[in-house]
């Protein structure tokens, strides 16, 4: 029987912790979760390192926005991938699409060749690309082992129909990664709809800033966002998650 895996992405040491103790499988490590993920610094890895041996993915995004890269960029994307393999990441999350919407073999190639054994996983750039079928093949030629999608829509639930193809066309040669709008009752729904077996979630809670003093007027970056809002991983949300995937897990076991 296939093991229920359940990633939690992170982008501080207490999220990281948080998701650890919760039952998380194994972490994709980001930046800026905020505007979706940005490549992590190599400082928040070594000192997640220093107190979890927890399995980390690194996500590998120079910027936000679209996922069809300029040679800078890509330059950066692929010194990163061999950085955090040289760090001792177990894996890596990249995308990389030509501007007609499909993948970009050519800088795909490069990157795996870079990650040189680390598990690899298709982000959800295959989220926006023109054919996911064609991309699903593909990502199977490279040696891809997870595609993180939400059947491209905006949350899984909404791409629930995809999903189950994908599912079904992967086979037993990658892993369809359910992502985006994750929790508990989401898996409890999806899971023995899609047949997956392996889920992301962020599992965020909004904490309010120590600040005490708090200047107004003054914003460093999206207007529509407060400064004084700290996204964390909630411990307790991924262990509702984790309750849900052993409860999943046995009942395939009696049949």
């Amino acid at each position: 029987m296939r093991e229920y895996i359940l990633e939690s992405c992170v982008d501080s040491v207490e999220s990281a912790l948080a998701a650890a103790k919760g039952g998380a499988s194994r972490l994709e490590l980001c930046g800026n979760l905020i505007i979706g993920g940005t490549t992590p610094s190599p400082g928040l890895f070594q000192e997640i390192r220093r107190y979890s041996d927890i399995r980390i993915h690194a996500l590998i995004r120079p910027r936000f926005g679209d996922f069809c890269y300029t040679e800078h960029e890509f330059q950066i994307i692929r010194r990163d991938v061999k950085m955090f393999r040289e760090l001792g990441a177990e894996g890596v999350v990249i995308g990389i699409l030509k501007p007609d919407g499909s993948l970009n073999l050519e800088q795909m190639r490069i990157l795996m060749e870079e990650a040189d054994g680390m598990s690899v996983t298709l982000h959800r750039a295959f989220d926006v690309c023109r054919d996911p079928f064609e991309a699903l093949e593909q990502a199977k030629e490279l040696g891809i082992r997870t595609i993180l999608t939400s059947g491209q829509k905006n949350s899984c639930l909404a791409g629930r129909e995809l999903l189950k193809e994908l599912v079904e066309k992967a086979g037993n040669d990658l892993e369809i990664m359910v992502g985006s709008g994750v929790d508990a009752e989401a898996i409890r729904e999806i899971g023995p709809y899609t047949g997956a077996h392996v889920f992301h979630m962020s599992g965020k809670e909004t904490l309010d800033s120590v600040m005490e003093y708090r200047k107004d007027g003054v914003n460093m970056g999206l207007p529509f966002i407060s400064e004084f809002e700290i996204w964390r991983t909630a411990e307790e949300k991924v262990r509702e998650a984790r309750e849900v995937l052993n409860r999943l897990a046995e009942e395939k076991a009696c049949f």
